[in-house]
This record gives C-alpha cells, structure tokens and sequence, in this order.
C-alpha cells in the first residue's frame, strides 16, 4: 500500500498496481466509445502488460466493461485536469480530438510516450475530417506504429440476460433535438410492425421516458413495452444484443447494434454516415444528404432526418429480411 498520488499506476482508492500505466482520453459518450473500441483492442494487444484505464464519464463503467481489460477513470469533459501526478502514467493516448484543451490535459501526464495526433507539443498525422471514426483512431494507432483493424468492433457479451430476447427496440431517444425523428411516425412504424408479429418495446435514457410513454400511447401498446429508463446500461446492451431488430437514430443504440450484429436502420439528421455510419453488415442507413444541415444542438430534426418516411423505415426493414 501506499499514499495516493505516489508510485506508478495509482489505483482510484491509493492502492498501488505496480505495472506501467496506460492511459486513454475519451471523455465523451457512448457512441464515442464504442465507435473506438478497434483502437482500443489494438492497444491492449500493443500493451498487455499495462494497466489500462480509459477517461470517460462515470456512468460508461458498464459498457467500457464490455470491451474488456479496461478500467474506468472518472473525468467529467476536459473543464478539470486529470488527477493523476505528472509521470505516474507511461503512455497517454489522446483519443478525444486534436484540439488544444484534449492536447493540454495529455501534455499535462508528462508520460514517457505520448500518442496523438499533430500538435504544437509533437509529432503525428495530421487531422482529416473527412475519415470515419474508427478509421480515424485506427490510423492514428498505425502513424504511431501499432496495428489495428477498422473493423475489430465486436464487444464482450452482457453479464445479464436480455430482458426481452428476440423483440424488436425502438430507440426512440437521441441526445439532441436535431436527432429525433418524430414521435408519431416511431409509433406508426412500431404499430405496423407489432402488426407482422414483432414483439415491440420502447428504450431510451431516464431523460427519454416521457418520449417514449408518447411514442408507446400513440401506437396504442401497453405502457410496460416501455423499457426507457429501466434498463442499466448492461441490460440495455443485453437487449440489443438478443433483438430481432433495432431501428434507433445514430445513437449508442445503434453502435451497440453494429457491435452485436444485430440488425438495425439507423436515421441519419445532422451527422453524415460517411464519418459515424455503422459497419458492412445488417445495417441500413436512411437519411436525404441533399437536406443536411448538421446542426448537432438544434432544437428541431434536421431536414435530412425529417425527410425519411416510415415507409422507407419499413423498406428497410423488409431488406434486412426481418419481416
């Protein structure tokens, strides 16, 4: 044992490890997770004997057990420094941005090697844009030596059974307003498929209950189909994993549903599918590119969101040959 805040790799209690420490900045949600998971897996082969530990929000603990071989360092945004002493950990990974703030806080580790990308402080690839995310964080591993597959995407099954195997999740949710496809036409497309013998239910945070009571009274199904705010985040992963099919805006759910393989049609608003867009596989995308926005905060759908019909939803799913 000794004091926290001396000695490498510092548990959170004090407790000392004794391997190097590896750690990851990621502080954003579940999506951002999950979208990095093949970096994040080329990294625990590149390191097997550090302790890894990924800076997020304290409620991805479930999920990020889910990838395995991680543990979760609590880190609220890049607002506060990381309470780590400078040189307790042997390799940063910046897996946040490439901005100054995400730049500062992994400078601020002083760690014997730091990967990133191009900044002030040091050498890398340089930003582009235009790449999807997991290629993004796979060819920064590869700029930095480390092999690493796009496609590696796929999570460790959940502890806990699925509440409702084989149903079909309407994620009816998203974070922002320009992501919400309308209530009215979630319920006319769980209506018709309750009608072709699919076991519906409703998911969502704490925070989208309310929508998703709506989305449940509006297609005249009974108010325990709604699962939103029921389900911890392993339930909520058991569900995805065992559904028969997934139709959700590009939210976590829809990540979740790309690493399980389940199949998903996945509404598009302000985000092109170019950049977030899910894996080959059972997964159609549905979104009017010509319509895009891609105002992230706005308070309305985006146009390109707004423009998807449930009968291109329902296309979609006969496609899949879930129907």
């Amino acid at each position: 044992m000794s004091n926290p805040g001396t000695g490498p790799a510092m548990a959170p209690n004090g407790v000392q490890d004794g391997r190097p420490e590896l750690l990851v900045l990621r502080a954003l949600k579940l999506g951002d997770l999950l979208v990095a998971v093949p970096a994040l897996k080329a990294l625990r082969r590149t390191f097997p004997e550090h302790r890894l530990r990924y800076a997020a929000q304290g409620w991805l603990s479930e999920a990020l057990g889910l990838v395995g071989g991680y543990e979760l360092f609590p880190t609220h945004g890049l607002d506060e420094p990381l309470a780590i002493e400078p040189g307790v950990v042997d390799v940063a990974v910046n897996l946040h941005g490439s901005g100054p703030e995400s730049q500062d806080r992994i400078e601020a580790l002083q760690a014997r090697q730091t990967i990133g990308h191009r900044s002030q402080y040091r050498d890398g690839p340089p930003w582009r844009a235009e790449l999807h995310e997991r290629e993004r964080w796979v060819r920064l591993l590869e700029w930095h030596g480390i092999e690493a597959d796009p496609l590696d995407i796929h999570l460790n099954r959940p502890h806990v059974p699925s509440p409702v195997p084989g149903s079909t999740v309407l994620h009816v949710g998203a974070a922002y307003g320009s992501r919400l496809w309308p209530a009215e036409r979630f319920a006319a497309v769980a209506s018709t498929l309750a009608a072709a013998g699919h076991n519906v239910v409703f998911t969502g945070g704490s925070g989208e209950r309310d929508r998703a009571l709506d989305v449940c009274r509006r297609a005249g199904f009974a108010e325990d189909t709604v699962l939103a705010g029921r389900l911890g985040l392993a339930e909520f992963a058991a569900t995805i994993a065992a559904a028969r099919l997934v139709i959700s805006a590009d939210t976590g759910a829809a990540h979740l549903a790309s690493a399980y393989g389940t199949p998903s049609v996945v509404l598009f608003g302000p985000a092109p599918p170019e950049i977030w867009g899910p894996p080959p596989g059972p997964h159609v995308v549905l979104t009017r590119a010509e319509l895009r926005r891609g105002d992230t905060f706005a308070d309305q759908p985006d146009p390109a969101l707004l423009a998807v019909t449930v009968q291109d939803v329902m296309a979609a799913a006969r496609g899949l040959g879930v129907m």
